[in-house]
């Protein structure tokens, strides 16, 4: 595979440069909508058991609502809404993918059946497909590089301080009221949030911190944009190692809270307390510290973009593996600190990449089509094969049978894992050629 670099792509590293106080508060804003979003993206599976209670559904029907039935709007939604956040103003296409996905939840909240829960909870996915793209873009063009793998690193805090934040309140709520009560709450908060975003956060000036200020606005083509992010390999296997790590740590968390309480004995009150520390201090410890890494040596070799999430999902398989094994919910609790810090440098790594390789222009859409692929193969396909493989276990194993379909997540990680070394090889082999083009000019 070879890579042809786009026009304005970014061949050496900037160097840092100050940013205003403006830029954080954007930045603080943006990731308070991400909060929300995967706050209200999470809460179906913290709140699992009480739904499956309520409504009478399997381990499988909750596997395609948060998974396929979810990603089949927000996956593929994500595509139009991108090319059009590029070509308008992506604070208002931020705002109202705001009010609908908040919206839905709360009509969540008030579902009499399955069909009516399945229903808003894709409408909670068409809206969310609106969220993230924009967001990425905008940070872009308000941190410079060599400062975006921090700020995209802070703002990607949002899923785990969404997720715990989501664990503690609804898991509380619901064991102290009723699980429908969390879902109407989070909606009526969302919704009073986008109704304020466009006061607050202000549309910059695209390329602006890439040395387009003052240069016509040139709008990005569909077409050419998806073409060239599927021609761009270093982009594919990007997006493809991410999604297959998404595969572990959605079809993980989509049935982490129910796992822990149903084979593992953990009461409500617990999970709403101890899951929820385990989740914000470890996703946001690696999610943060992935940022940092990410910045610091990639201004030396972008073979750090590949190695960082190879290095951390070698190092999580055995504490995961230990995880699903523990015969008690505080061991395997204590064994799901190492994952839940480790699981997501790709995420911080798969981001600053696109956002740095591609024309401002086609940011939007870039990291659109970057969520498109890694979304539909970890956040549709992994809830949902880990969901059938609980319900194909339970007739031979009824007390155990999401254990046994956990396990046989650990292939996936092997797979991420030799899908980001590809990543890597192809970065070395540039910039080998780079080297020796650099020599015989000299010459």
């Amino acid at each position: 595979m070879s890579v042809s670099p786009s026009p304005r792509q970014i061949d050496e590293p900037a160097r840092p440069t100050a940013v205003g106080g403006r830029a954080w508060v954007v930045l603080a804003v943006l990731w308070f909508v991400y909060v929300l979003n995967f706050l209200d993206r999470q809460l179906m599976s913290i709140l699992a058991k009480p739904i499956q209670d309520s409504l009478h559904v399997t381990d499988g029907q909750l596997g395609l609502i948060g998974g396929l039935y979810f990603a089949m709007f927000y996956c593929f939604i994500a595509i139009p809404v991108g090319w059009l956040a590029d070509r308008t103003n992506r604070v208002a296409v931020l705002s109202l993918a705001c009010g609908i996905w908040s919206a839905a939840t709360a009509a969540c909240g008030l579902s009499a059946n399955y069909a009516q829960f399945a229903v808003s909870r894709m409408t909670v996915g068409f809206g969310e497909a609106g969220g993230v793209p924009p967001s990425y873009a905008i940070i872009s063009d308000y941190f410079p590089p060599g400062r975006r793998g921090t700020a995209l690193g802070i703002y990607n805090l949002g899923p785990p301080i969404g997720a715990a934040l989501g664990i503690a309140f609804g898991a509380a709520i619901a064991a102290a009221f009723d699980w429908r009560h969390a879902f109407i709450v989070l909606g009526v908060i969302g919704v009073v949030t986008a109704a304020i975003l466009p006061f607050v956060v202000k549309e910059p000036p695209r390329g602006g911190l890439d040395g387009a200020a003052g240069a016509a606005p040139v709008k990005a083509g569909f077409w050419s944009t998806l073409k060239m992010f599927f021609s761009r390999p270093t982009l594919v296997l990007a997006a493809l190692g991410s999604g297959a790590t998404q595969f572990v740590t959605y079809g993980l968390g989509n049935f982490t809270t129910l796992f822990l309480m149903r084979e593992k004995g953990m009461a409500l009150h617990d999970v709403a307390l101890w899951y929820a520390l385990v989740v914000g201090i470890g996703m946001s410890a690696g999610i943060f510290v992935s940022g940092r890494v990410i910045d610091r040596f990639t201004q030396k070799s972008k073979v750090a973009y590949a190695m960082a999430p190879v290095i951390s999902l070698t190092l999580a398989i055995p504490f995961y593996i230990g995880f699903v094994w523990a015969p008690t919910w505080p061991l395997a609790l204590a064994f799901l600190c190492g994952p839940t810090f480790l699981n997501y440098f790709y995420l911080s790594s798969a981001v600053t990449l696109v956002q740095q390789e591609v024309r401002p222009e086609q940011r939007v859409m870039s990291g659109a089509l970057l969520l498109l692929v890694m979304n539909f193969i970890g956040l549709g396909l992994g809830p949902t094969y880990v969901g059938a493989a609980s319900d194909f276990f339970r007739a031979s194993h009824p007390h155990n049978s999401l254990q046994i379909a956990l396990y046989t997540l650990v292939p996936f990680y092997v797979l991420a894992v030799a899908l980001f070394l590809w990543l890597a090889r192809i970065f070395a082999r540039n910039e080998r050629e780079e080297r020796a083009g650099g020599a015989v000019g000299a010459a």
